[in-house]
C-alpha cells in the first residue's frame, strides 16, 4: 500500500512546506514585488520592441533623412552606466548589512540618473538650436519619441528610488534592520540595469540610422 500511495500522490495539492527538500514554513513563490516587476518589464519590453520595429521599418522609406546625434548623448550614456554601478553598489551593501553604504549608493545612483535626464533635455535643446524639429523629419520625430519614452520610464524609476531612500533613512534613524529595505533596493537595481540595457540598444539604433 505504501508504494501505491506514493504513486498516486498529487504534489500540486500538497502543502509546500511538506515537499521533499523544501525547508519548513518557507514559501516557494517569489515575493509579489518581484513578480510585479517582471510582468511590468515584459510589458515595457514589448513597447520598446514595437517602437524599434517601427523605427527600423521607417528607415527604409525614401524620404528618410538621418539625424545627427548630439555629442552629449555619449556623455549621458557614461553617466547612466555610472548610475547603474552605484545602484549595484547599494544592492551589494544590503547583503553586507551596511545601511550607510546602501544610502550612499542610492544617493549617487539617483543624482547620476537625474543628471542623465538633464543631459537628455540638453540634447533636445541642441537639436532644436540646430533646426532639427520633430515635425520637419520623421527621423527627428523618432529621436524625440525614443528619448522621451526612455526618460519617462527613468522618471518612474526615480519615484521608486525616492521611496527606497526614504525607507533607508527611517531605518537608519530607528536602528532597524537592512532586511526591511533589501527587496526595495534589489528591485530598483534590477530596473536600473534593465533601463541601461534598453538605452544602449536605442543609442546604437540612433547611431546606425
Amino acid at each position: 500500500m505504501s508504494i501505491f500511495n506514493e504513486l498516486t500522490k498529487k504534489p500540486w495539492l500538497a502543502d509546500p512546506s511538506q515537499i521533499d527538500g523544501a525547508p519548513a514554513n518557507q514559501a516557494l513563490f517569489l515575493p509579489s514585488g518581484k513578480v510585479g516587476l517582471r510582468v511590468f518589464l515584459v510589458v515595457v519590453t514589448v513597447v520598446f520592441l514595437l517602437t524599434t520595429i517601427a523605427y527600423g521599418d521607417r528607415m527604409l522609406f525614401a524620404n528618410w533623412k538621418s539625424t545627427p546625434e548630439p555629442w552629449v548623448l555619449w556623455l549621458n550614456t557614461f553617466v547612466l552606466i555610472a548610475s547603474s554601478v552605484a545602484m549595484q553598489w547599494a544592492r551589494n551593501n544590503t547583503k553586507r548589512g551596511n545601511l550607510t553604504g546602501v544610502r550612499d549608493g542610492l544617493i549617487f545612483g539617483g543624482v547620476l540618473t537625474i543628471s542623465f535626464l538633464v543631459g537628455q533635455l540638453y540634447g533636445w535643446q541642441l537639436m532644436v538650436e540646430s533646426g532639427y524639429y520633430a515635425h520637419t523629419n520623421t527621423a527627428n520625430a523618432f529621436f524625440y519619441l525614443i528619448t522621451a519614452l526612455h526618460g519617462a520610464h527613468m522618471i518612474g524609476g526615480l519615484i521608486a528610488w525616492g521611496r527606497s531612500l526614504l525607507k533607508v533613512r527611517e531605518i537608519l534613524r530607528s536602528n532597524g534592520s537592512v532586511s526591511d529595505v533589501k527587496l526595495s533596493v534589489e528591485l530598483c537595481t534590477t530596473y536600473w540595469h534593465y533601463l541601461l540595457m534598453i538605452w544602449l540598444i536605442l543609442f546604437m539604433l540612433l547611431l546606425i540610422s
